[in-house]
C-alpha cells in the first residue's frame, strides 16, 4: 500500500494518536511550568540555591528515559501517569534556568524605584519582575515542549498515549507489510505537531509580552 492511501485508511487512528500525544506533552509542560517557575522564583536570589536548582534539574535530565520510565512502572504502573511524571522531570532544566536569568535581569534600579513605592518583595517579584522576565521564561517552556515532543514517543514502551505508539510498532515489524508507513506515519506526525506548537508559541508570546518588552 502507498503511503498517501495508507494515510486516508488510517486518518481516524492517526488523528486520536496525535490529539493524545499533543494532550500529553500540553499536560506536561502546564505542569513543569508551575514548578520550574516556582522553583526559579525561590532561588533566584542565591547563586548557591540558583546553582543547586539547575544543576539538580539538568542532573534528571541525563537519566536515559528508557530507564527513568521503567523505574516509574512499579510506582505508577502504566500509561499516564509514568509518562506525564517522566515528562515534566525533563522539561524542568530550560524552564527553570530561564525563570532564574529572566528574574536576575530586571534592572535593580526598576527593583529599588517598586520597594519605594511601597511594594513587598513578594509584590516586586508577582508585578514588576514576573512580566519583566516573562519573554524569557516563556522562550524555556517552548524549548522545553519542543523536547517533549520527541521524548514523549519512547513513552509508548510504557503503554503510554501518543504517536509512538505507531512509530515503535512500524519499527517493530519492518519488512512486513505497511510497517515503513507506520514509522514515517508517526515521525511525521510528531514532526507537523511540534511546528504547530512552535508557532502557536510565536504567537503566544507575541500576546502575554508587555508591549513595551516586544521585538
Amino acid at each position: 500500500m502507498d503511503f498517501s492511501r495508507y494515510l486516508e485508511r488510517r486518518w481516524d487512528d492517526l488523528l486520536e494518536l496525535a490529539v493524545q500525544h499533543a494532550a500529553v506533552v500540553t499536560l506536561s509542560v502546564l505542569l513543569a511550568t508551575v514548578i520550574g517557575v516556582a522553583v526559579g522564583v525561590l532561588t533566584w536570589r542565591s547563586d548557591r540555591a540558583g546553582t543547586i536548582a539547575v544543576s539538580t534539574a539538568a542532573t534528571l535530565l541525563t537519566i536515559p528515559s528508557l530507564a527513568l520510565l521503567a523505574l516509574l512502572i512499579p510506582l505508577l504502573g502504566l500509561g499516564w501517569a509514568p509518562t506525564v511524571v517522566a515528562l515534566v522531570i525533563y522539561s524542568l532544566l530550560p524552564i527553570v534556568r530561564n525563570t532564574i536569568a529572566g528574574l536576575r535581569s530586571v534592572d535593580p534600579a526598576i527593583l529599588e524605584s517598586a520597594r519605594g513605592m511601597g511594594l513587598t518583595d513578594r509584590q516586586v517579584v508577582a508585578r514588576i519582575q514576573l512580566p519583566l522576565a516573562w519573554p524569557v521564561i516563556i522562550t524555556g517552556v517552548r524549548v522545553s515542549t519542543q523536547m517533549l515532543f520527541a521524548i514523549a514517543t519512547i513513552a509508548a514502551y510504557v503503554a503510554g498515549p501518543g504517536l509512538g505508539n505507531e512509530i515503535l510498532s512500524g519499527l517493530a515489524r519492518l519488512g512486513s507489510a505497511n510497517a515503513l508507513n507506520q514509522a514515517v506515519a508517526g515521525t511525521l506526525g510528531v514532526v507537523l505537531l511540534a511546528l504547530l506548537f512552535d508557532l502557536a508559541f510565536v504567537g503566544l508570546r507575541r500576546a502575554t509580552t508587555p508591549r513595551g518588552l516586544r521585538v
